[in-house]
């Protein structure tokens, strides 16, 4: 299919104001100009960089997950192994660096899987979804000093079962096994 995605009525901006610029938070406001000559004299901008996840299944079919507790919600929860592209890195590359990371597990066969964005309206990134099929623990995990991540290894019944009652909060990462699930 021919991408349906352009960029008819983009707004112009007249001027930009950075509020905050710090590593994990970085929110502007613009003053913009929609097709038709409106002004919005305060739209609110998020930028960071494009971040990666994977959805990895070990040799013997179990899905590589992860649990960890995350401030914003408050709540302990199953996820996929995820990151954020470094500078100087493809997708790809952060995508096996944070598997390795995070989980100690690699190799295998990768596809790239899809690519969302976590907020069109507002935010200026990509979350770039992978398949790594036959990965294998290679390492320990070799976590940043304030990450505190639990491996499991799952069966797909149980991680369908996580999907079907709402136990993966993290829409970016339940779209790409929603994928995965409809199309085996």
């Amino acid at each position: 299919m021919k991408s349906t995605i352009t960029q008819e009525k983009k707004w112009k901006i007249l001027s930009s104001e950075y509020l905050i610029q710090r590593p994990w938070l970085t929110a502007r406001r613009d003053v913009a100009q929609l097709p038709d000559g409106r002004i919005n004299n305060e739209y609110y901008v998020l930028e960071y960089p494009d971040w990666v996840n994977i959805i990895a299944i070990t040799t013997d079919g179990k899905f590589v997950m992860e649990r960890q507790y995350r401030h914003g919600l408050g709540n302990t929860c199953y996820e996929l192994p995820c990151g954020v592209i470094e500078k100087g890195e493809t997708p790809l590359q952060a995508a096996q660096r944070e598997l390795l990371e995070e989980t100690g597990y690699a190799g295998g066969q990768w596809q790239h899987w899809m690519d969302l964005s976590p907020n069109p309206a507002t935010s200026t990134n990509l979350a770039h979804s992978f398949l790594a099929v036959g990965v294998t623990k290679v390492a320990d995990q070799s976590l940043d000093a304030t990450e505190d991540i639990d491996v499991y290894l799952e069966t797909p019944e149980f991680v369908k079962q996580l999907l079907e009652e709402n136990q993966i909060l993290q829409a970016l990462m339940a779209a790409p096994l929603w994928k995965y699930f409809s199309s085996k």
